[in-house]
């Protein structure tokens, strides 16, 4: 059991669709590697967004990006033009561009008189960061080969993309009010407007911790085998 929520059928259909887009982009003169840094100049785009607490305009960037993020590598294999350093810009700049998401996210928070959100932000993208090490880690070591450790988790990239955006679409209002104290529990007794944000990190940084844990357990499974 690999435990992932999105099955290696169903991304071989999202590659499937994405392919007439990214050809088209190929057409236009556009090469893999030119669309691995225009995703990742988008993703920066947002992450400016989010530090501004353009919180909506974020999230579509976010997905858009993340979107975006399928068509070099589907044009690479499309075109006959993947190659290992293509594969390992296309890795390093999906690393840096969720580490600068997170960045302009803490920002934003914190500048919103939230500061524990930048806290949790920063916890974010630590788990998130492990799991990406865990599969790159592991396949460098001969375990799982290919892309086999893509379908091992309960949250790889697109699903912590489409959790993300969406946690920062939904951040409507204020994303801190002091609330009222309320005589009956004594105390503040409502959620700020921006929660979306705060439950999208923690989904987040919780599906990323049972996620690396998935992926320890893979391995073992797999090392025991030898």
């Amino acid at each position: 059991m690999t435990g992932s929520i999105v099955s290696a059928g169903t991304r071989e259909r999202v590659r499937g669709m994405a392919t007439p887009i990214a050809t088209a982009l190929g057409r236009l003169g556009l090469t893999p590697n030119a669309l691995t840094v225009i995703g990742f100049l988008g993703t920066c785009v947002a992450a400016l967004a989010a530090a501004t607490q353009w919180w909506i305009a974020a999230g579509v960037l976010v997905l858009a990006f993340g979107i975006f993020d399928l068509f070099d590598g589907t044009l690479a294999r499309a075109t006959g033009r993947a190659t290992r350093l293509g594969a390992f810009l296309d890795s390093t700049f999906d690393r840096a561009g969720e580490g600068i998401v997170f960045l302009g996210i803490a920002i934003g928070l914190v500048a919103a008189g939230f500061p524990e959100g930048g806290w949790l932000a920063a916890a974010a993208m630590g788990a998130a960061f492990m799991v990406s090490y865990a599969r790159a880690k592991s396949e460098s070591l001969g375990f799982t080969p290919g892309t086999g450790m893509a379908n091992v988790g309960l949250m790889p990239r697109e699903v912590r993309i489409v959790v993300l955006g969406l946690g920062l679409m939904l951040a409507t209002g204020p994303i801190y009010e002091a609330p009222p104290v309320n005589a009956v529990c004594g105390g503040p007794c409502d959620f700020p407007q921006g929660g979306s944000i705060t439950a999208a990190l923690l989904i987040i940084t919780i599906g990323s911790v049972v996620t690396t844990i998935q992926r320890v357990l893979h391995v073992r499974s797999q090392a025991k085998e030898d």
